[in-house]
């Protein structure tokens, strides 16, 4: 079934509703998770082209990650992570084929008309340009 999958993270709460739903699953099946965020402000945008150093936002970013993994793997899992930087849906798109992953697991927030066009897009491509499975949970408030 799923061996390896791909989960977008926030670093916000939104992503208690994914990690808590994923965890059974990947138990279950004993799947290895690649935890991504993907830092997106300025800095993160430019920062190979104009070799720029760490901003906070990225800095941060990776300490949550680093968090996450700690808590995952002292639970028994085998859990990796990637701060990407950039547009988040090519990135997600990019290490879901590098990486071989066989699901994506990410939230939605389900929002309506003008909010949907905005915020939206990423899962939109995501699951458009994907070979694997995308598992979509709208997030718990």
């Amino acid at each position: 079934m799923y061996k390896h999958i791909l989960i977008p993270l926030e670093n916000s709460p939104a992503d208690r509703t994914i990690l808590c739903h994923i965890r059974p699953l990947a138990r279950i099946v004993g799947a290895k998770l690649l935890l991504v965020h993907v830092a997106d402000g300025w800095v993160a945008r430019n920062f190979n082209q104009l070799q720029l150093a760490e901003s906070e936002e990225m800095k941060e970013d990776r300490a949550y990650l680093e968090e996450r993994v700690r808590e995952l793997t002292a639970e028994g899992f085998s859990c990796d992570a990637v701060l990407a930087l950039g547009e988040p849906s090519d990135e997600i798109i990019k290490l879901a084929r590098d990486k071989n992953v066989d699901l994506i697991a990410m939230t939605t927030h389900g929002h309506r008309l003008i909010s949907d066009i905005l915020y939206g897009a990423t899962v939109d491509k995501v699951r458009h340009e994907v070979e694997v499975p995308v598992l979509l949970l709208k997030v718990q408030s």
